[in-house]
């Protein structure tokens, strides 16, 4: 397929839902903007009177939000496999969903971020990170890392809008044409673009999997490196990367599933990628369940006294009811629903999906808190619960990030169109040249 910047008319249906706009995109738009004020105004209460109206203290410091922290940075892996990964292995099928999954890397990244900076009560103490910066903490290596991390996947999503945003650029959009003339860089689909912009594509994905592996693990660090009970363990870096990627995965399913319904994108968006996102899925239920068993196992044969007491507060007191419902939303629904093929529709994956994402936000609540409520110092138990404000501004949060979601496809297309129309051609015939070359009794 010659590469020519051309719209065909398969491809219109890509455009609809930038061109037109119902009613229903004002009624969402506004339900989101009177959530994300509600949050903003549960953090201002929060800037204006100190973190005691949240339900931290001075011994229990990490509550939701670096929970949120932990559980937002996690999801922006999906992004990165599901695109960077599928894209290096030259998986066709992940053409319609690549813009969807890089987007959602890059706005989720901010809301991990932005937990840290509402977690510290006064954002300006940020700032020390930079100032006196220190190597030897693994603070700093979460600082080094997601700022690189944001770098690399930004420039990953813009490189790969650019064909679209040239493409609108010339179908006359006459308000916003200045915006599109500025953005595609006076693309023009010549061959050596195209040859330049695939290379800087195919580099980019390939740089941004390292990046994405060290982002979880040295969030893991922030715990692993210290000596808390059930912190200091080695197994925290792997374990930390397959929940990130168990949780991200589920995230891009549910965020399919809502953007296939809104704006009527099923011949895109169709069964078969749930299916082959819930196989995905499946198996990383199932290393997650390896990493959750063998964590405990080794907790439990090793008996040491102060670890023992996080142990079984969260397996049979004051955390048992939510470590076990984290159990059953992480494995015991999924597990059977992803496992057999009848039932990995896209009622099956979307219900797992959910189930998890749930699961996967108590895990990290689980994993932090309850260590938190034991100290090695002779001091009175403490107790956490959170406050109307810490629950608001997640819902702020989680708000924002649909309304941000929203408005970009106010801009461009949500399927990649410069994607599906070159898997239509060149694609094609790329996978029949690939299957032929190892087949026995053809040609190499």
């Amino acid at each position: 397929m010659d590469k020519e910047h051309v719209l065909v008319n398969k491809e219109i249906a890509l455009l609809g839902h930038v061109r037109r706009t119902g009613r229903g995109f004002y009624i969402t738009v506004s339900i989101l903007v009177g959530l994300v004020l509600w949050g903003i105004y549960a953090y201002l209460t929060q800037y204006r009177t100190g973190l005691g109206v949240t339900g931290l203290s001075r011994q229990i410091f990490w509550g939701v939000y670096i929970t949120n922290f932990v559980f937002f940075i996690g999801i922006s892996h999906a992004g990165t496999f599901i695109s960077a990964v599928l894209r290096v292995v030259k998986a066709e099928w992940r053409r319609p969903i690549s813009r969807l999954s890089e987007l959602t890397t890059v706005f989720i990244l901010f809301f991990g971020v932005g937990s840290v900076l509402i977690d510290l009560g006064r954002p300006d103490r940020m700032l020390y990170a930079i100032r006196y910066a220190h190597f030897r903490s693994p603070l700093l290596w979460d600082v080094c890392s997601i700022a690189t991390y944001l770098t690399v996947s930004s420039i990953c999503l813009y490189l790969a809008l650019i064909p679209d945003i040239a493409l609108m650029r010339d179908v006359g959009w006459k308000k916003r044409q200045w915006l599109y003339e500025i953005l595609s860089l006076g693309f023009t689909g010549t061959e050596k673009q195209w040859h330049r912009l695939d290379k800087a594509i195919l580099y980019v994905s390939i740089l941004v999997i390292p990046v994405m592996i060290t982002v979880h693990t040295v969030v893991s660090y922030v715990f692993a490196m210290t000596i808390q009970p059930m912190w200091h363990s080695a197994i925290f870096g792997p374990y930390f990367v397959a929940g990130a990627l168990f949780s991200g995965v589920a995230a891009v399913i549910t965020i399919m599933a809502v953007i296939r319904k809104a704006y009527h994108l099923e011949d895109y968006l169709k069964p078969i990628h749930f299916y082959n996102l819930g196989t995905l899925l499946l198996a990383m239920t199932l290393l997650w369940f390896y990493f959750t068993l063998g964590e405990y196992v080794t907790t439990f044969y090793g008996n040491e006294p102060s670890e023992m007491a996080i142990f079984w507060s969260k397996l049979t007191g004051r955390y048992a009811p939510l470590f076990w419902t984290h159990v059953v939303l992480c494995f015991v629904i999924p597990f059977p629903i992803l496992a057999n093929p009848k039932t990995r529709t896209i009622k099956g994956t979307l219900i797992a999906s959910i189930s998890i994402n749930i699961g996967m936000w108590l895990e990290r609540f689980v994993i932090i808190v309850p260590t938190l409520t034991r100290q090695r110092v002779p001091i009175e138990q403490a107790i956490y619960f959170p406050t109307w404000v810490e629950w608001s501004i997640l819902l702020g949060c989680l708000s924002l990030f649909s309304l941000l979601f929203t408005l970009f496809t106010k801009f461009f297309p949500i399927v990649p169109i410069w994607e599906i129309h070159e898997g239509r051609g060149k694609s094609i015939a790329e996978v029949k040249r690939r299957i032929e070359s190892y087949l026995p009794g053809t040609e190499s």
